[in-house]
C-alpha cells in the first residue's frame, strides 16, 4: 500500500531507540524526511547515520537535547522546513510508590509527558490546517487504559495528555482541514523501557527471569511486541489513508487488555 506521504517532513521525538526509532524507520521507508531528537548525542547520531544509509533518498536532521527544554523545542522546529507529521514521544517517568514522590517529581512528569507534547502541538497544528494536511501521533502507554500500580507518575501525566487530545482533535478548524491527532497506547514492547519496568517489578516479586516470563505469558499473543511493528501502525496513522481517524486511542498490546471497550 502506498501511504502517500513521500516527500513530507516529520519530527519524531525520542527517536534514537525503542518505539520512537521504530516510528522513524517506518516513516523513512515511506520517503518521509526526518528531524529526529533524543537526549544522548552518540545514540542519536548513530541512528541518523543508520537511517541515511538505509534510506539515501531522504534527509535526516538530528537535534540533540531534552525536548522539555524550550530551547531544544525551538531548535527542533527550526530544523524542520515544514512540519507535516509530529510524533510526540518521551521516556516515561520512573516507577515507584507514590508515597515517595515529591511535588517536583510530579511537575517533572507532567512537563515531559503532557505539557511538552502540548507545546509542540500548539506550534504546528495551525500551519498544518492552513496547508490542508497534518498528522500528530502521541506515543503514550497502555497504562492510560489499564493503569499499572508502580507507574503512577506515567498514569497521571499521560492520562492528562489523553484528555487534552480528546478535545483538541475534535475542533473542526483542525479535523475539517485534514489534521488528525491520535494516541498510540503501547503495551509490552521489547524495549529498554520494558526492561527497566520488569527490573523494578522483580525487586518486589523476586527473580527477573520469572517476572519477565510471567509478564509474557499474561499476553494472549504470548510475546512482546517489536518496535518495527509499532512503527508500521504509526506510519499508517500518518498516511493519507488516516484522514478519517482522529481523537482515537489505539491500544496495541497483543490482546492483554481484558475489556470489551
Amino acid at each position: 500500500m502506498d501511504l502517500g506521504i513521500s516527500g513530507r517532513w516529520a519530527i519524531v521525538c525520542a527517536a534514537s531507540q525503542g518505539l520512537g526509532k521504530g516510528c522513524a524507520e517506518a516513516l523513512a521507508a515511506e520517503g518521509v524526511n526526518l528531524v529526529i531528537n533524543a537526549r544522548t548525542a552518540t545514540t542519536l547520531e548513530q541512528t541518523a547515520g543508520e537511517l541515511r544509509g538505509r534510506f539515501p533518498a531522504i534527509e535526516v536532521r538530528p537535534v540533540v537535547g531534552d525536548v522539555a527544554d524550550p530551547a531544544v523545542r525551538h531548535a527542533l522546529l527550526a530544523a524542520c522546513p515544514q512540519v507535516d507529521i509530529l510524533v510526540n514521544n518521551a521516556g516515561g517517568p520512573p516507577p515507584g510508590d507514590f508515597r515517595d514522590w515529591s511535588r517536583e517529581d510530579w511537575l517533572k512528569a507532567l512537563d515531559a509527558n503532557m505539557l511538552t507534547p502540548i507545546e509542540l502541538i500548539k506550534a504546528v497544528v495551525d500551519g498544518m490546517a492552513e496547508r490542508g494536511f497534518g498528522r500528530v501521533v502521541n506515543i503514550t502507554s497502555g497504562a492510560v487504559k489499564a493503569p499499572i500500580d508502580i507507574l503512577g507518575l506515567s498514569n497521571g501525566a499521560r492520562s492528562g495528555l489523553t484528555g487534552f487530545i480528546a478535545g483538541l482533535a475534535r475542533q473542526q478548524r483542525l479535523a475539517g482541514h485534514n489534521v488528525t491527532l491520535n494516541n498510540l497506547l503501547p503495551g509490552a514492547f521489547d524495549t529498554a523501557r520494558l526492561q527497566k519496568t520488569l527490573q523494578a517489578a522483580s525487586k518486589v516479586g523476586g527473580d527477573l527471569q520469572a517476572t519477565t516470563e510471567a509478564r509474557r505469558q499474561a499476553i494472549p499473543a504470548a510475546r512482546f511486541g517489536s518496535a518495527e511493528e509499532f512503527g508500521a501502525y504509526c506510519a499508517f496513522l500518518c498516511s493519507r489513508h488516516g484522514g478519517y481517524i482522529t481523537g482515537q486511542n489505539l491500544l496495541i498490546d497483543g490482546g492483554a487488555y481484558p475489556g470489551t471497550f
